[in-house]
């Protein structure tokens, strides 16, 4: 497993940005899965966004296409996911995950690691 720890969640008015980061350290990252996952309060957890570590190929959730970027830093070991244009419907936790190679990115069970989460809070 991989180790990993999320930062730059906050406060911010719809229609601003943030860009969390989810620092990774532990095994090698040639085959890993990067993902993006959030929890409202009373639902359950959803997919966000995905990379893969080498290639860089993303995938993202059609309620953030247009609005959201996941990128990575190979030299920093770091996964980002700038947000853009805000919704209070983006509030929640945000979850960073990795796992190895799968074509099914979109599910929890494709992730083996989290990280602890960073809330985000969109008022409007």
């Amino acid at each position: 497993q991989v180790q990993l720890a999320e930062s730059g969640g906050g406060l911010v008015q719809a229609g601003g940005s943030l860009k969390p980061s989810c620092a990774v350290s532990g095994r090698t990252f040639s085959y890993l899965t990067m993902g993006w996952f959030r929890q409202a309060p009373g639902k359950e957890r959803e997919f966000v966004a995905s990379i893969r570590w080498t290639s860089g190929v993303t995938e993202y959730a059609d309620s953030v296409k247009g609005r959201f970027t996941i990128s990575r830093d190979l030299a920093k070991n770091t996964v980002y996911l700038q947000m853009s244009s805000l919704k209070p419907e983006d509030t929640a936790i945000y979850y960073c995950a990795a796992g190895p190679y799968s074509p099914r990115v979109t599910l929890t069970s494709s992730y083996d690691s989290w990280g602890q989460g960073t809330q985000v809070t969109v008022s409007s």
